[in-house]
């Protein structure tokens, strides 16, 4: 008897370490894949999201807040904010960029040609870099469930990707509700 448990164990342990051996691998490509993503634009975007009947999420944005977020720190009311913190050009310093633009401090490479800070905050500051998910084939796949988001390095933004900008170290600060900001800004595709 002891020594059918034993083969049993013995073989339960084994479809683990295989089970492990094939998941490892294929984690870590998945991993690899969402490494090399990069930014391309919301641009890139707006081909398959402008048309009103899907959601017209590039029209949403574009109107919007975020989509002027880098252009209002030419104006001269943050040029008169970022005096009060010692800063010369808002449009040019890091601790204004990082919440004013997508992907502030990403490393070249992970730029996609013809990506420009001058967007704004694009649909990348919450959806994550683009480059991977950016076909209808695979966007569909993300729509139907039968694509892991993570591999195409897929974010799905919520209040605490807000939170990262909207809170008190903005010298701009107003209490945030997320219900409320959101409504503003929803831009789901309608099912």
């Amino acid at each position: 008897m002891g020594s059918r448990k034993r083969t049993t164990e013995d073989l339960v342990m084994k479809r683990a370490l295989l089970l492990l051996l094939f998941v490892l691998p294929v984690a870590s490509v998945f991993q690899a894949l969402s490494a090399d993503a990069q930014y391309v634009g919301a641009k890139k975007c707006m081909m398959c999201h402008k048309s009103e009947n899907r959601g017209d999420q590039w029209g949403k944005w574009s109107a919007g807040p975020h989509a002027k977020a880098f252009i209002t720190l030419k104006s001269d009311a943050s040029k008169t904010i970022a005096q009060q913190m010692g800063i010369a050009d808002p449009s040019s310093h890091g601790k204004c960029l990082q919440c004013h633009v997508t992907a502030f401090g990403a490393p070249a490479a992970k730029l996609a040609d013809g990506f420009s800070h001058d967007e704004g905050v694009g649909c990348e500051a919450c959806h994550g870099p683009g480059s991977l998910y950016k076909s209808m084939r695979v966007m569909k796949n993300l729509a139907a469930g039968t694509q892991d988001p993570q591999a195409v390095a897929f974010i799905r933004g919520d209040a605490e990707s807000c939170l990262g900008c909207h809170n008190e170290a903005s010298p701009t600060y107003k209490p945030f509700d997320f219900d409320k900001a959101w409504a503003e800004i929803e831009h789901n595709i309608p099912q």
